[in-house]
């Protein structure tokens, strides 16, 4: 949205057009590969490291690793370690995971009635 201000003179002037920086920020997290993908994978319900893997074809382990660290710095996804025996890990979504449920299907939506579908 474009502001005006008035200068000194009492003329109008016009802010430079920005970009809303929480907009840039989320896209810039979550357009980083793989991160909107597990979050949607975990929408379904809490998943272990191999069925994350197995889920999300074509990540590797070190990367996939890499990414739900990331996931959970950022509060979307929470760890979960098991006693064992076997020791066991899960990962599910938190709250603020859940409170972009509504916003990455409606993506999801748009991709599918705006965007080609890959070859």
């Amino acid at each position: 949205m474009t502001t005006v201000q008035n200068d000194d003179n009492g003329a109008s002037m016009h802010e430079p057009r920005a970009c809303d920086a929480a907009l840039a920020r989320a896209f810039d997290f979550l357009g980083k590969r793989w991160n909107g993908v597990i979050l949607a994978t975990l929408g379904g319900g809490p998943a272990g490291f191999s069925e994350l893997r197995r889920a999300v074809g074509g990540i590797s382990d070190s990367v996939l690793s890499e990414r739900l660290s990331e996931l959970a710095t950022a509060g979307l996804v929470q760890r979960t370690v098991a006693a064992g025996p076997p020791v066991s890990v899960e990962y599910s979504m938190t709250a603020a995971g859940h409170a972009l449920r509504p916003s990455m299907r409606a993506l999801s939506t748009w991709a599918r009635e705006n965007l080609d579908a890959a070859p």
